[in-house]
Parts: structure tokens; sequence; C-alpha cells
């Protein structure tokens, strides 16, 4: 199998991971009942060498409601009756949730109005108190 390269600085090894196969279900005549094409594939991020501590700890909270009681990530595939695609799948889609819970947020930097922005607000607010106020009684004079 090899190691699972998830990004250039994330490679999860070999032996953190481990697979399990099992009977599909779905479509697949006799053959389903004798070969075992589903893969369920395992990886526990609380123990892994893969990550840095602090990637650890940003990856436990986005990928809390995913895992195991016993901290394992488990990804399962049985998209085609071939037991080697649906690995590959599986590796795929290990990979893809992984990057996806290293993105980190880009930070908001504080920004002030501009002066044109200030002075188009104030104008706005003094047009429509003009309107306002236009709006009274009309004395008879």
């Amino acid at each position: 199998m090899g190691d699972l390269v998830v990004t250039p600085r994330v490679i999860i090894p070999e032996d953190e991971l481990s697979l399990a196969f099992a009977r599909s279900g779905g479509s697949g005549g006799q053959n389903v009942n004798k070969v075992s094409s589903k893969v369920e594939l395992r990886w526990c991020p609380v123990t892994t060498r893969a990550l840095t501590p602090a990637d650890r700890e940003w990856v436990m909270t986005k990928l809390g409601g995913r895992l195991t009681n016993a901290g394992e990530l488990i990804v399962v595939s049985e998209k085609t009756r071939d037991q080697i695609k649906n690995r590959g799948d599986a590796e795929a889609k290990l990979a893809e949730i992984v990057r996806a819970a290293l993105v980190r947020p880009k930070p908001r930097r504080a920004t002030k109005p501009s002066r044109g922005a200030k002075e188009r607000r104030i104008k706005a607010k003094k047009g429509r108190a003009e309107i306002k106020s236009a709006r009274g009684r009309v004395s008879a004079d």
C-alpha cells in the first residue's frame, strides 16, 4: 500500500493505517456473495506521527464528530466491484478529509472606513433627514 501523502508536509505512514475487507451490498450478481470488495480504512489521528501537535489538536477539533470512541477515523468505500479500486478510493477519501480538516481560516484584519465612505454616509443621513423633516404639517399661510 505505501505511505499516504495528504500534503507535501503531512504523510501518513503505512503502519498507522489498518484495512479491513467485507462483502459489499448492492449489485454484483452471484459474485457479490463470494468477493470481499468493500474496504474499511481506519486511521487514528490521536496517536499519529504524521501531524505536529498543533495540527493534531486542530484536526481533532475539526473531525471530532467523525471519530469513534477509540479516536479512530473510519473511511468506507464500496463504490466499485473491485477491491483494489475501492482501496484506492478509500485512501483518496481519507486524504481529502484530512486535507480539508487541516485548512485554517484566514484571520480577519480590522479595517477602518475611508474618509470618503464616512462623508458619503453623513451626506446620505442628512438627505434622509431633510426628506423626513419636509413631511411635517403644511401651514395655512
